[in-house]
Order: structure tokens, then C-alpha cells, then sequence
């Protein structure tokens, strides 16, 4: 291997791990705040390139459907308990939240759909859109279990997991889709070309980690979560709200999630279950963070992108055994060196 060939795998994967670990990001956050091993977002992921896909040929994305149905389940959960708590003047107002909301978004990309609109208003569609599935699934389907095992969590995830595969097949079909690249421009530095689309996926994955540390460290609903994260029982005894704190950790892991398949989608072919694998090297990164570490796990994002590349030089047939393999020196050592401590009941 000569150092050209070295620079350009080191560019593809130094370009992967950016995607990467916005997904590892999104996994840290949704576990350390809700115990939830969120394996849905590759789901998000593949959707967030496929409603993408769908607005540059001028069509309505199935997204929508899924947007819809998803916000009226949650609008009349949610009145549902209001009117169990006694508090049906407040029904308008969460069906206003949970429906109209929702079904704004999905009025505004149905009519703009078919308009041919630029690109980057095409991509804040598709960012909307999946953004706003998120909070409706945390609503729906782990909000009434938010109290309950990890286990128990996990096998939810398991089970939405399957659910959203058969719902990408149902609306997108199972033929591939791939969004044109950001730019097809190229720089030459020191006689090896690195593209400008290689540059702008690793700078928005970086301004994005750059927005999320602000909003964590400067913002109040940043400090709420990080609160929560800490200790649950002690935030609610404070007024943060667990309910309101999951909610505003899946918008934001889905905002991720939208934002990685958005990056990814100009690299390779998305098809309706290719999320799962790109998830599960998200995964790899946040484990090797220990599902704790923000910093640690997005670097563990890059090395995954970083030998995902390399193994596909060395030995292309092996590289996903290779990536995956690096998962279980990490967890034999958290094994040894991590001390076990019982759930709180």
C-alpha cells in the first residue's frame, strides 16, 4: 500500500466515521437519559435518504403516512389520559401538539413535494419530517413503559425495530435509492485529491456535534437533560418533567439520525433495510463509549470508519467481520473492569 492509496482510505474513513458518530452520539444520548437501547435508528437513518430520494424525483414520500398515523395514535393517547386525570380542558391543547403539529409538517411537504424545490430546501424537508417522528415514538411506544426493566425496553426496541423494516418496504418499496452528491469538486493537497464532498459531510458532522455540545452546556433544556441523564428520581423531584426529557431526547436523536442518512445517502445505495447495519457500527462507536461518553464514543465512531476502510482494502469480503469483531475486546474489558451494580427497583 503506498501512501496515495493510505490518504484516500483514510479520507473515506474519516468520512464514514463522521456519519458514524452522529448515530453513536444519538445511541449515547437516548440510553443515558431514557435506558433505552434505541436500535430503531438505522431505520431512521435509511428513512432520512429514502424521503430525501423520494423529494428529488417530485414525489410524496411515504414518511408522511407513517408522520400521520403515528400523530394521531399519539393525540388520542395523550387525550386519552387527560381525560383519565380530569383534565379534559387541556385535550385541545395536546391534540393541537401532538396532531397538529405533525400534520403540519406533513401538509408542508406534501404540497412542496412535487415543486422541484433546491436542494437544501429539499433536505430541511426531510429533516422535518424525520425529526418529528421522534418525540411520536417515544409517545407511542416507550412513553407508557418508561418505568419499566431495561430488558423490557430493549425488547420493544427489538419489536419497533421489525415493525418500521415492514413499514420501509410497505412505502419505499425494495428497490435502492441514492441522492445526488453535495459537490463533485475536488481539492489536490500534497498530490492526493480529497473531495469536497468528503469536507462537507465531516464539517456538518462537526457543526452539528459543535450545536449539540452548546446546547447541552448553555441551554436550559440542554442542563434538564443532562439532569436527567445524571439521575432520573432527583430531576423529577427538581419539576424536570421524564415525560417532557424523553420526548426532547428522541427529537434530537432522530434530528441525528435524519442528518446521518442525509450525509449518507450521495456514499452508497440505501435501501429499505440497510439502516440496521449502518446503526449497528453506530453502535460499535457508543459502546466503546460505554454508552456514557460523548467524546469517547464519537471517537470510537471514527476508528470504526477508519478500519471499516482499511479492512475493505485488505480483505473486502471480511470487513463487516472485522468491524464487528472489534465490539467484543471492548465489552471483555468494560467486563473486567467495570463493577456491577444492581438496578434501582
Amino acid at each position: 500500500m503506498d501512501p496515495t492509496i493510505a490518504a484516500l482510505l483514510a479520507q473515506d474513513g474519516i468520512t464514514n466515521g463522521a456519519i458514524y458518530a452522529l448515530l453513536a452520539l444519538a445511541l449515547v444520548l437516548v440510553f443515558t437519559v431514557t435506558r433505552i437501547v434505541w436500535i430503531p435508528a438505522g431505520e431512521f437513518v435509511a428513512w432520512g435518504t429514502l424521503t430525501l430520494a423520494g423529494l428529488q424525483t417530485g414525489a410524496v414520500p411515504g414518511t408522511l403516512k407513517v408522520l400521520v398515523g403515528m400523530a394521531v395514535i399519539a393525540g388520542l393517547m395523550e387525550a386519552w389520559g387527560c381525560v383519565r386525570r380530569g383534565q379534559a380542558q387541556r385535550v385541545p391543547g395536546r391534540l393541537a401538539l401532538w396532531i397538529g403539529g405533525p400534520a403540519l409538517v406533513a401538509a408542508l411537504v406534501w404540497w412542496l413535494a412535487p415543486m422541484q424545490l433546491p436542494f437544501i430546501v429539499q433536505v430541511l424537508l426531510t429533516l422535518a419530517t424525520i425529526t418529528a417522528l421522534g418525540p411520536l415514538l417515544y409517545r407511542v411506544a416507550y412513553q407508557p413503559l418508561a418505568e419499566a426493566s431495561v430488558l423490557v425496553l430493549l425488547i420493544v426496541s427489538v419489536a419497533l425495530h421489525f415493525t418500521l423494516l415492514g413499514l420501509g418496504l410497505l412505502f419505499f418499496g425494495a428497490e435502492g435509492s441514492r441522492t445526488p452528491a453535495f459537490s463533485s469538486a475536488s481539492l489536490s493537497i500534497a498530490g492526493v485529491n480529497i473531495s469536497v464532498q468528503s469536507l462537507l459531510v465531516v464539517a456538518s458532522s462537526l457543526a452539528l456535534i459543535g450545536a449539540l455540545a452548546l446546547f447541552f452546556g448553555r441551554t436550559l433544556y440542554g442542563k434538564a437533560l443532562r439532569a436527567t441523564a445524571v439521575n432520573r428520581a432527583g430531576a423529577r423531584l427538581v419539576g424536570i418533567s421524564p415525560d417532557f426529557a424523553g420526548a426532547l431526547t428522541f427529537t434530537l436523536a432522530a434530528l441525528l439520525c435524519g442528518f446521518s442518512g442525509v450525509l449518507i445517502g450521495p456514499i452508497t445505495t440505501i435501501y429499505y433495510d440497510s439502516g440496521f447495519l449502518v446503526g449497528l457500527k453506530g453502535f460499535v462507536g457508543a459502546i466503546i463509549g460505554g454508552l456514557s461518553s460523548y467524546p469517547i464514543a464519537a471517537a470510537g465512531a471514527l476508528l470504526v470508519g477508519l478500519i471499516e476502510s482499511f479492512s475493505s482494502f485488505w480483505a473486502s469480503a471480511f470487513k463487516e467481520v472485522i468491524v464487528f469483531t472489534l465490539i467484543i475486546p471492548v465489552l471483555l474489558w468494560r467486563s473486567l473492569t467495570t463493577t456491577h451494580h444492581e438496578e434501582d427497583e
